[in-house]
């Protein structure tokens, strides 16, 4: 297959415009200038919590905090700045893409963060977004850079040792993306040596280098720059996560997903490991948006092309 046929020109032009915009990206009514404005640090004591129960002798990666609708001081500090701060992507489509069209960051993990803003103000129009790459997931939280980060964050134990995570809002798992007239079926039949592009920091990376020893991985900062590589025939094939992939696959007629998931990728909203009555609120958050039918409604305006809307993920708490 030749990758500079005419018919990969839209493509290439639609993955250019998901990357246009500033750093900082506002939606839901805010300004200009205030998504230019430095997020204020968030210094919140941790609060200690009313349902904390035993710790488990293991690590549990999708255990949470029990939730509580009770606001504790960090929920205090973000309605006094104004607005919930969340790390998102801005070019994975389906999941947290801008919008060529109209300029929005708009995706499933987009929608989740809404959610809670909403919570937090009773109102919308209080949500700013800080585009980050999948390598900067964990410093923007030790940091106090922002309130949340929404990037389809894989919780796994040595994540828990840096950050603090919401109960699972959505489970994932890694696939591969290859041309479509490869005979690749999987990422066990891709041939010795192939070139497999993954994201810089990423558990998919990590996966790929760990499992598949005789196959090339070949970093990038973004899904999107995989998808370039893959569309500029340097790379022979993308892993990530099937909600990523979907998206790319979307965007390019001549790529599919093949294979079943060969991982567990439970997704948390990650949160600052000092701010625990944060973690708590966003639980709660999330077990109303799972039982009132957001969840499955956002599910199916974005993620419907990985099939039927499934029961949303058992919150499962206990930390």
């Amino acid at each position: 297959m030749n990758r500079s046929t005419p018919g990969r020109a839209w493509v290439a032009t639609l993955a250019g415009l998901l990357l246009v915009g500033p750093v900082l990206a506002g939606c839901a009514g805010s300004t200009g200038a205030d998504d230019l404005r430095p997020a204020p640090p968030h210094t919140a004591p941790r609060q200690p919590g009313n349902t904390h129960t035993t710790p488990p002798k293991a690590c549990d990666p999708v255990a949470s905090y029990a939730p509580t609708t009770t606001p504790g001081a960090s929920v205090a500090a973000i309605r006094d700045s104004g607005a919930l701060v969340v790390a998102v992507s801005a070019d994975t489509y389906l999941m947290g893409a801008r919008n060529p069209v109209t300029g929005d960051i708009e995706g499933f993990d987009i929608d989740m963060a809404s959610y809670v803003a909403q919570a937090i103000f009773g109102e919308r129009g209080h949500l700013r977004l800080r585009v980050i790459t999948s390598a900067e997931r964990v410093s923007v939280l030790e940091n106090h850079e922002v309130d949340l980060v929404a990037r389809a964050f894989t919780m796994n134990c040595a994540r828990w040792e840096q950050v603090a995570f919401s109960a699972e809002y959505y489970h994932a798992g890694q696939k591969v993306l290859v041309s479509t007239d490869s005979p690749a079926t999987s990422l066990a039949t891709l041939t010795a040596g192939s070139r497999v592009c993954a994201p810089a920091g990423t558990t998919t990376l990590s996966q790929l280098q760990s499992d598949h020893p005789r196959l090339t991985p070949v970093p990038a900062a973004t899904h999107t720059g995989c998808l370039a590589l893959f569309q500029q025939g340097e790379v022979d094939a993308v892993t990530g996560d099937d909600t990523i992939l979907a998206g790319l696959a979307a965007q390019d007629p001549y790529a599919h997903v093949v294979g079943a998931a060969v991982s567990d990728e439970p997704y948390g909203l990650g949160v600052a490991a000092d701010r625990q009555d944060l973690v708590q609120f966003v639980n709660a958050v999330l077990e109303q948006v799972k039982a009132d039918g957001r969840w499955t409604a956002s599910y199916e305006r974005w993620l419907s092309v990985l099939g039927p809307a499934p029961a949303p993920p058992q919150a499962v708490y206990g930390r």
